[in-house]
C-alpha cells in the first residue's frame, strides 16, 4: 500500500493547474429592433451594452493580453442568436483577408464563436468567419476534439474598415440544441486569430500542456423565454448524370453512355429540443472528391475516408466509442477494429460466383439506399444518444456467357443498424456507454441467391461497453478504454470461409489456440483496450493494453484487418510548450511495446522515439526512430505456417516552412529495413497563393519498396512434409511507385468556388528469386534453382521442380510482375444561393492501363496513360433548402 500511495503521489505531483485569470461568466440582451445582416455595427444594440474585451493571447505569447483589441457583444431573438465583433488592427492594410471555400481552415484573419447549448461542458458547436467571409463550422466533443464535418445553416457578414475589421453572425435557434428551461444557461468562448502575427487570442484558452477546452467555458445567461425549435428542414435535391465510358466490344449492356436523372429528399426534425430527427429517401450519396488509386499486395483490405454528408454528420457520437475523457490514443503495432464503418453501407455489390465466367457483366458501381434515418441528440441532462438505421436495395446484375443472357443476384436486401448510449458524470468526470450494431441479411431462394449466403454472413452484431475515470480533481490522469462482443451466424460454407479468410486463417497449422470446425453457423467473439492516460502538465504519459480474440468479426458493418492479437505499450514524454532560444516549443518522448498471440508467440516487440520542434520562424522538424528484434510472423504464408521477421529499424521525418508566406513547403519522409525488406518513402507538398483567393499545391511523391519475401502462391504437395503438405512460394519483389496530387482552389466569393483534382499514380512491380519456406518459424527458404531445384519460364508462366528429378510433382504459377497507371481527378465547381442551398456542376475522369512488365518506365508510362481511354462522368446537383 505504501509503494501505491508513493505512486499516486507522484503521479499527481505532475499534474497542471493553470494560472491564468479568465472571465467566468457573459450576458446575452434581448433584441428590441432587428438587425440587418450588414457586418456594419449600426444597430443600437451593439453600442448600448459594454462588450467584451478580455482576450489572451495562447500564441504566441501564451497568458499575455492580446496585441490588439477585440469587442464582442451577444444579443438575441426568439429564433435567433446574433454575435456581434469588432476586430480592432493597428495596420487594417495588413489584414489577411484569404478567401478560401468553405470549412477549409487555412492561415488568415478570423473570429469565432463556440457554443456549449447543452451546458454539458463536453460538447458544442462552432462558427468562425473570416476577414474576407469564409465561414467554416461543426462541433466540438469529448472537450477537446473537433470536427468541420457539421454544415449548419446560418448567417454571417463581414466587412474591413479603417479600424479593422467586423462581423455579424445570425444564428437561428434550430441549429442549436438545448433544454426547455426558461431561463438558459449555456458555455461560450470566443476566439481571435490575427494571421500575419500567427496570433490566436481567446476568452478562455486550454493551456498548451493542458487539457479541456468546452470544460473551461464561461456560462452565458439572459437568454430567457426562448423555446427550442420544433421545426423541420427539408431539403429536396435533383441530380442528373451522364456517364461516358469504354465497355469492352460487344457489351450489350452498355454502348458508352448513360443518362440518369435522380430526385430525393432529406429531412431534418427536431423531436424536441434534445433529439433531431435526420432521414433521407433516395439519397444522394455520389462523392465530391474521387478515392485515390492504390496498389494493394497484402491481405489487408484498403480503407477509404467516409465522404457522405449524411453519415459524416454528427458520426462522432459512434466513431469516438472507447476514447471518452481521453485526449491523447496511441496505438503501437495496434490494429484497432473500426467498429462502424459506414462505407459498408451501399458499397459496391459484392458479385458472385456465378459471374466468374462471363463475358459481359452489368454490375451496379453501388448498392442502392432505399432509405437512412438517424437520431442523434440528448434524453434527459447527461444521456447522448445516436441512433443510424439503413436499408439496402436486393441488387442484380445481368450477365452474357456465350451468348446467353441470365441476372445474378450479386447483394442481398440488408439492414444495417447502430445505436449508441453515453451518459457522463460529476461534470464529466466520469463516463459509461453502450455501444450496438446490428446487420441483417436476407438472401433469396433462387441459386445465385444461395451461392451469397456461402460468402456473406446471415447476421453480425456487436455490442460493447466503454467509458473513463479522472484519477484526480485536475483531470491530468484518465483511465479509459472499451470491450465488446461479436456474433457472426450463417451457412456451414460461410462460416468455413470466414474461418480461413485474412482476418482469421483458422487453418494455419502450427497454432493450439483456434481450431477450424466445419460444422459451425455460427462464431462469438471479443475483444477491448484499456488506457492510461497523463494528458496535463509538460510530463504525458502513455500505457494501454489491448486484445482482439481470434474469433472477433465485425466486418459486416465495421473495419478489421486482423486478428489474434494480445498488445500493450508504455510511454512518456516530456513537452516545452513555451519559447526558449531558437525554438518556440520542443517535444520529446518515447514508448516500449510488445504484441503476441494467443499463443504467446512474439509477433512485434520494438522501442520507438519520437520528438518536434518549432522554431522562431514558424518552420517545424517532427521525427520517429524505431528499431525491434526478431519476432515472428503469423501472416506471411496467408493461413499457413509461422515464418520468423528478422531485426528492423524504422524511421520518419516531416519538415515545414511558415504556412503565413504565399509559399509553403512541406517535406515528408519514412521508411523501414531490415534484411528481408526495404521500404522507402518520399513525398513534397508545394502550396502557391498567388492572390488571396486561388491556392494551387502540388504533392509529388516516391515510394521504393524490396521485399525478398512476397507471397505468390500455395500450392499441395504430399511430398513436403516439413511444411504440413503444402509448398509456399514467395519471390523478391522490387516495387516503384511515383503518385501525385494537383490541386487547385479557386474562390470567386464566399458561397462560389472551383475545385479541381488530379491524382496519376504509376506503379511496377519485378519479380525474382523466387523461393520456398523450408522450415517453419525460421528464414530459411530454398531459392528455386538452387540445391538441385530447378525453375525455367515459357511465356508468361513459370514451372519448378523443387527437388529436380526428385519425386515432388512441377508446380507452375504465373509470371506476376506488373506495371499499372491511372490518373483520375475531378472539377466541382459549388454556389451556395442561398443559406442551405446549392447549385453544384461535377466532372470526373479516370482512366488506367496494365501492362504485365516489372520495369520502372516513367515516359514509356505516361505515354500509355495518355493514350487510355478515358471515362468521364457529368453531373448536376440542385438542392433547396426549406425551413418549414
Amino acid at each position: 500500500m505504501k509503494i501505491v500511495k508513493l505512486l499516486c503521489a507522484v503521479m499527481f505531483s505532475f499534474s497542471f493547474t493553470s494560472s491564468a485569470q479568465f472571465l467566468q461568466s457573459v450576458r446575452a440582451v434581448k433584441l428590441t429592433e432587428p438587425i440587418i445582416l450588414d457586418g456594419k455595427l449600426t444597430e443600437s444594440v451593439w453600442k448600448s451594452v459594454p462588450p467584451i474585451t478580455e482576450f489572451k493571447q495562447r500564441e504566441p505569447e501564451q497568458d499575455s493580453a492580446a496585441s490588439e483589441r477585440t469587442e464582442v457583444w451577444i444579443a438575441y431573438s426568439e429564433d435567433a442568436l446574433y454575435i456581434g465583433a469588432r476586430m480592432y488592427d493597428s495596420h487594417p492594410d495588413s489584414i489577411m483577408k484569404v478567401l478560401s471555400r468553405r470549412d477549409n481552415t487555412i492561415t488568415s484573419d478570423w473570429f469565432a464563436v463556440f457554443i456549449d447549448s447543452y451546458h454539458d461542458q463536453r460538447s458544442g458547436n462552432f462558427f468562425a468567419v473570416s476577414a474576407a467571409g469564409t465561414v467554416v463550422d461543426g462541433v466540438l466533443y469529448n472537450d477537446d476534439w473537433n470536427s468541420t464535418d457539421w454544415d449548419g445553416v446560418w448567417e454571417v457578414k463581414a466587412n474591413i474598415d479603417e479600424q479593422g475589421w467586423t462581423a455579424e453572425i445570425k444564428i437561428p435557434l434550430s441549429q442549436l440544441r438545448f433544454h426547455d428551461n426558461t431561463n438558459q444557461v449555456w458555455g461560450i468562448n470566443f476566439e481571435r486569430d490575427i494571421g500575419r502575427k500567427n496570433e490566436s487570442d481567446y476568452l478562455v484558452y486550454t493551456p498548451r500542456n493542458g487539457s479541456g477546452f468546452v470544460s473551461r467555458f464561461p456560462t452565458l445567461t439572459g437568454i430567457d423565454g426562448v423555446k427550442s425549435s420544433s421545426r423541420a428542414e427539408l431539403l429536396p435535391f435533383l441530380t442528373t448524370k451522364a456517364e461516358y465510358t469504354h465497355p469492352s466490344a460487344g457489351d450489350p449492356f452498355n454502348n458508352g453512355s448513360r443518362y440518369s436523372p435522380e430526385f430525393g429528399a432529406d429531412l431534418r426534425y427536431a423531436l424536441s429540443g434534445n433529439l433531431v430527427l435526420n432521414a433521407t429517401v433516395n439519397p444522394d450519396f455520389g462523392q465530391v472528391e474521387v478515392d485515390p488509386a492504390v496498389v494493394n499486395l497484402t491481405d489487408v483490405e484498403s480503407f477509404f475516408q467516409e465522404k457522405r454528408p449524411f453519415f459524416v454528420e454528427g458520426a462522432n457520437i459512434f466513431t469516438n466509442f472507447g476514447q471518452g475523457g481521453g485526449r491523447n490514443f496511441w496505438n503501437a503495432n495496434f490494429s484497432g477494429p473500426i467498429l462502424f464503418y459506414s462505407r459498408r453501407v451501399g458499397r459496391t455489390p459484392h458479385g458472385n460466383d456465378t459471374l466468374n465466367n462471363a463475358d459481359h457483366v452489368d454490375m451496379p458501381i453501388a448498392t442502392q439506399i432505399l432509405g437512412a434515418g438517424k437520431i442523434t441528440g440528448k434524453i434527459g441532462d447527461q444521456w447522448n444518444v445516436g441512433t443510424i438505421h439503413a436499408v439496402t436495395a436486393r441488387e442484380f446484375a445481368p450477365f452474357q456467357i456465350n451468348g446467353v443472357r441470365g441476372e445474378a443476384e450479386v447483394e442481398p436486401l440488408t439492414y444495417y443498424g447502430v445505436a449508441r448510449v453515453q451518459r457522463d458524470f460529476d461534470e464529466g468526470r466520469h463516463g459509461i456507454g453502450i455501444l450496438g450494431t446490428v446487420t441483417s441479411r436476407q438472401f433469396s431462394v433462387s441459386p445465385t441467391g444461395r451461392e451469397l449466403s456461402s460468402n456473406l454472413n446471415s447476421n453480425g452484431l456487436f455490442s460493447g461497453v466503454d467509458g473513463w475515470t479522472f484519477l484526480d480533481d485536475e483531470k491530468a490522469w484518465v483511465i479509459t478504454g472499451w470491450s465488446g462482443l461479436s456474433f457472426v451466424d450463417g451457412s456451414r460454407t460461410r462460416l468455413l470461409n470466414l474461418q480461413t479468410n485474412s482476418q482469421h486463417y483458422f487453418q494455419r497449422p502450427d497454432i493450439n489456440h483456434v481450431h477450424m470446425d466445419s460444422s459451425a453457423t455460427s462464431m462469438t467473439g471479443y475483444a477491448g483496450r484499456m488506457y492510461l492516460i497523463k494528458q496535463r502538465g509538460n510530463f504525458f504519459f502513455n500505457s494501454a493494453i489491448g486484445v482482439i480474440d481470434p474469433k472477433f468479426e465485425v466486418n459486416d458493418i465495421g473495419f478489421l484487418g486482423r486478428t489474434d492479437i494480445i498488445n500493450m505499450h508504455i510511454g512518456a514524454g516530456y513537452n516545452w510548450p513555451d519559447p526558449d532560444g531558437i525554438f518556440r516549443r520542443k517535444e520529446l518522448g518515447g514508448l516500449l511495446y510488445q504484441t503476441n498471440d494467443f499463443s504467446g508467440n512474439n509477433t512485434g516487440r520494438g522501442f520507438f522515439h519520437f520528438g518536434s520542434v518549432q522554431f522562431k520562424n514558424y518552420y517545424g522538424v517532427n521525427w520517429g526512430f524505431g528499431f525491434g528484434p526478431d519476432n515472428i510472423n503469423q501472416r506471411r504464408t496467408r493461413g499457413g505456417p509461422l515464418t520468423l521477421n528478422t531485426p528492423y529499424i524504422e524511421y520518419n521525418i516531416t519538415i515545414n516552412s511558415d504556412d503565413r508566406k504565399e509559399v509553403y513547403v512541406q517535406l515528408n519522409g519514412n521508411g523501414n529495413s531490415s534484411t528481408q525488406s526495404v521500404y522507402k518513402y518520399i513525398d513534397v507538398t508545394l502550396q502557391y497563393r498567388p492572390v488571396p483567393n486561388i491556392t494551387l499545391s502540388v504533392t509529388p511523391s516516391y515510394e521504393f519498396g524490396f521485399n525478398a519475401l512476397q507471397y505468390v502462391q500455395t500450392f499441395d504437395d504430399p511430398l513436403a512434409v516439413n511444411t504440413y503438405g503444402k509448398r509456399y512460394v514467395f519471390g523478391e519483389l522490387t516495387q516503384n511507385t511515383f503518385g501525385a496530387g494537383f490541386r487547385l482552389n479557386w474562390t470567386f466569393t464566399p458561397t462560389v468556388s472551383l475545385q479541381l483534382y488530379m491524382q496519376p499514380l504509376i506503379s511496377s512491380g519485378s519479380y525474382e528469386k523466387f523461393k520456398e519456406l523450408k522450415r517453419p518459424k525460421t528464414n530459411d527458404y530454398l531459392v528455386y534453382g538452387t540445391q538441385n531445384s530447378t525453375i525455367s519460364k515459357s511465356g508468361n508462366d513459370y514451372t519448378v521442380n523443387p527437388n529436380g528429378t526428385g519425386s515432388a510433382q512441377p508446380i507452375t504459377f504465373s509470371d506476376p510482375n506488373f506495371n499499372y497507371k491511372s490518373l483520375r481527378g475531378n472539377a466541382v465547381l459549388r454556389w451556395e444561393y442561398l443559406p442551405g442551398s446549392a447549385l453544384y456542376f461535377v466532372w470526373t475522369q479516370s482512366r488506367s492501363d496494365e501492362e504485365k512488365i516489372g520495369s520502372f518506365l516513367f515516359n514509356h508510362s505516361l505515354r500509355r496513360l495518355a493514350e487510355a481511354n478515358a471515362d468521364n462522368i457529368f453531373m448536376i446537383k440542385l438542392s433547396y433548402y426549406f425551413n418549414i
